[in-house]
């Protein structure tokens, strides 16, 4: 068995209304790292784990690392950040490029989760992006070291600024494209990894599955599929689709 493991919570686009949307949990040495994290965070970790014979939930991830602010890829961070704080008791690492986090709390989370009032009567507090989460700036260049895991980065050419990930952990390591078009430079980046996780969405700002299904065999041997469509036959393809709630070893 692997030291580092992979639990898909989510594996479809934005408009699936057979799937969860993206979102992956990562362990290794008992540590949980969420990429991405869409609504409902906790009913997909529930069935997932459920599924897999984990357990699974906010309390258990030690850190949660974005790839850019897409509602599908971010709308359940609200919920995450006002139960790690006020039910746990904590204030979670997130850990993301500058490009992507210079909005999240201005032009995402603070319309809801800046002001709250304790009490009918009582004045509304204001309250930070710091009181929730820690923000651990992503590079390109250098690893961020969170528990047992090394993240990098990598700017892919979506339509708002997204960042693909490297995660290292007990001798292993994950890609994962996040979304972008097929970029052949992108892939490189991504190929020496022991696990490569790519997106599959038919449009000019994602990555249609014949361009990967025409990579090298070696190369498409270590490669997995996510973020596809609800009429995506995941049968007979060159490259193995992830499904929900499946637990896979690096």
């Amino acid at each position: 068995m692997s030291g580092l493991r992979l639990l898909p919570l989510g594996v479809g686009d934005a408009y699936s209304a057979l799937r969860y949307t993206t979102s992956l949990a990562i362990e290794a040495e008992g540590a949980w790292l969420l990429i991405d994290c869409p609504h409902p965070i906790r009913k997909m970790m529930r069935e997932a784990s459920a599924t897999a014979g984990v357990q699974l939930d906010i309390d258990r991830i030690s850190a949660v690392a974005l790839t850019h602010l897409h509602g599908d890829h971010c709308s359940g961070l609200e919920i995450f950040g006002y139960y790690s704080r006020f039910e746990l008791d904590r204030i979670t690492p997130l850990l993301a490029h500058p490009t992507v986090s210079e909005r999240l709390w201005d032009h995402c989370l603070s319309a809801s989760m800046r002001w709250s009032r304790q009490g009918p009567g009582e004045p509304p507090i204001e309250r930070r992006f710091d009181d929730y989460f820690q923000l651990m700036p992503l590079s390109q260049n250098t690893s961020v070291q969170v528990g047992p895991f090394a993240v990098r980065c990598h700017p892919t050419q979506h339509s708002i600024p997204t960042s693909a990930m490297m995660v290292h952990a007990a001798g292993r390591t994950l890609a994962y494209s996040a979304d972008t078009p097929f970029d052949p430079a992108l892939i490189n980046w991504l190929a020496s990894a022991d696990l490569i996780v790519h997106e599959s969405t038919p449009g000019r700002m994602h990555t249609p599955y014949d361009q990967l299904a025409a990579l090298p065999r070696d190369l498409r041997a270590k490669m997995r599929l996510i973020h596809y469509p609800d009429n995506f036959d995941l049968t007979g393809r060159e490259i193995e689709p992830l499904h929900q709630g499946r637990i896979y070893d690096i």
